[in-house]
């Protein structure tokens, strides 16, 4: 028996356990251990969280493809010391993409955009957002933020448990595996690599080192843009350097909403973070905090308070200028107090909400001695996007164009240069203006949801990071169905369905429930240092020192 073969082990095979939180002054905590380790390098190098999040952020297009890659899209919260800053890096609509555009190439019954290939692909924003954040607030080149993630792409990786998987059951969706370039840059060996195997990602080291001599130009009207360009409109995409060159990621002021003396804070429209901060908003009104953490009441409660923020958003968020309202609108404390009497605490009922599809993202944090915290965010959307891939390049491209709407009546309604409905949200918690905490989890709709009920643990019921991220969570689809992990306790799920909510309890956590990372101040960066804490359900590490 040859005992060096990644297929010696059984991977699947462990016991019950939890992860213990990490305390450390400068600290990364992300979905997979290389990454982490990418960002501490640069820490340790003199660079500061910002560093530490650029590198990570490019290690993880490396070693979790079926989540993010360089053709991603990128939301950032960030604390520099002083303030907050919000960056949003979500693609653009190619300036050929119109409902007659689409309805043209895809059928006069169609509803949106399609879910895989060229027309689900906006300009990706990911790069832009490394860029731009290492330009503003860095300390270090980027060429030596992106050499891991290089090093990492040209020397290979043995693929990770869980990343593993989701690479497999990618293997088999055929929308995927037949566009172009896929098969042949993810399935290497005619399938997915197993579990322990070394997988090599070559063109992305190349690509890596051309966006850091450039300071990002190779990936929007340089070389890599070109090629991007030209293979588009060689398979029938609509995409030209101008949508490229044309492209620049915003900043933007987070929106907050207070509860329990702490402040949660969302980047504002064209993402779903406001879900979250309406879920809060009305759970000050609901008697919340007279219910233990793990109580029917209050889960109850809060899938109530979910329920009656995603009707609102699924129904009036897109871009702001877009919007029939403002964020401030859904956010007045006299609409969130009326919204909170719609809730009964004896059953369950359907506030009309949506159910979007599936995701495929990444979340990251970091911290440094010296206060500056980050919160940072990339996707690909629906696993690996939109399938098409750019061997030469090593680089995936997202699907974000699916997001939109060919209904004349949404705001979401697709047009030349705008931005669809975003799902993926970073997370910042202050008090009394000082930060408290960076985070986010990961996961389509889940996001918010995940938000939601992790600030609760800490804040209502002080649990610390890490046992709030452990904790068994619930996932609101549409109507009166949800989602609970198998590990939530059999009383508390009975109660909940006494009350009406119909129940399916999941065993795969990866998607359903989402996946997060925090990083908590415990006092002065340089003295007490940080609690950080790194979810179960991924690959992932909490790193520091």
């Amino acid at each position: 028996m040859d005992f060096a073969t990644p297929d010696y082990f059984d991977w699947n095979a462990g016991y019950p356990s939890r992860r213990l939180p990490v305390f450390a002054r400068n600290l990364v905590a992300t979905s997979h251990p290389l990454a982490a380790q990418a960002g501490l390098r640069m820490l340790a190098a003199g660079g500061n969280a910002v560093d530490a999040a650029v590198a990570a952020a490019a290690a993880m297009t490396i070693v979790e493809p079926c989540s993010n890659g360089l053709g991603s899209d990128a939301f950032c919260i960030l604390w520099d010391g002083q303030r907050l800053h919000g960056l949003n890096a979500s693609g653009r609509a190619p300036q050929a993409w119109t409902p007659e555009y689409f309805r043209r190439r895809h059928g006069a019954d169609a509803r949106t955009p399609p879910v895989r290939g060229w027309d689900a692909v906006t300009v990706p924003g990911a790069v832009s957002a490394w860029v731009a954040l290492a330009e503003r607030f860095g300390r270090l080149p980027l060429a030596q933020l992106l050499e891991p993630a290089a090093e990492i792409a040209e020397r290979g990786y043995a693929v990770p448990v869980v990343v593993g998987e989701k690479w497999a059951a990618a293997a088999g969706v055929q929308s995927l595996v037949s566009q172009p370039g896929f098969a042949e840059t993810f399935l290497p060996r005619g399938r997915a690599p197993r579990v322990g195997e070394r997988f090599t990602l070559p063109g992305a080291a190349r690509a890596l080192r051309a966006i850091a001599a450039t300071r990002g130009q190779a990936f929007y009207g340089g070389e890599i843009a070109e090629t991007l360009v030209r293979q588009a409109q060689a398979q029938g995409g609509a995409q030209t350097l101008a949508d490229f060159s044309g492209y620049a990621p915003e900043w933007v002021e987070p929106l907050a909403m207070d509860y329990g003396g702490a402040t949660l804070h969302e980047i504002p429209p064209n993402g779903q973070g406001i879900a979250a901060l309406i879920a809060l908003g009305i759970l000050r009104h609901a008697g919340l905090d007279e219910h233990p953490a793990d109580s029917v009441a209050a889960q109850h409660l809060q899938i109530e308070a979910m329920k009656l923020a995603f009707a609102d958003v699924y129904r009036f968020v897109a871009e702001p200028q877009a919007m029939g309202l403002t964020a401030a609108d859904l956010l007045a404390p006299g609409y969130l107090a009326e919204r909170a009497k719609l809730i009964d605490p004896r059953r369950a009922q359907d506030h009309g909400a949506g159910n979007p599809v599936k995701g495929g993202t990444i979340y990251l944090t970091a911290a440094d001695e010296s206060g500056m915290m980050v919160s940072f965010i990339q996707s690909n959307y629906m696993g690996f996007g939109s399938g098409v891939v750019v061997p030469e390049w090593g680089l995936s491209l997202q699907n974000r164009g699916h997001g939109f709407s060919l209904d004349a009546a949404s705001a979401n309604l697709v047009a030349p240069g705008k931005r669809p409905f975003h799902t993926i949200i970073p997370g910042f918690v202050t008090a009394a203006g000082r930060p408290l905490m960076s985070f986010g989890v990961m996961g389509a709709n889940m996001q918010p949801q995940g938000h939601l009920q992790t600030y609760l643990r800490m804040v209502e019921w002080n649990q610390n990071p890490q046992a709030a991220c452990d904790a068994p969570r619930w996932r609101f689809n549409a109507g009166l169905e949800i989602n609970v992990e198998a590990a939530m306790d059999a009383r508390l799920v009975q109660g909940l369905a006494a009350l009406g909510h119909r129940i399916e309890v999941i065993q795969d956590s990866y998607q359903d429930f989402g996946a997060g990372q925090f990083i908590w101040r415990l006092g002065e960066p340089a003295v007490e240092g940080y609690a950080a804490a790194s979810d179960p359900r991924r690959d992932g590490q909490a790193a520091g020192f």
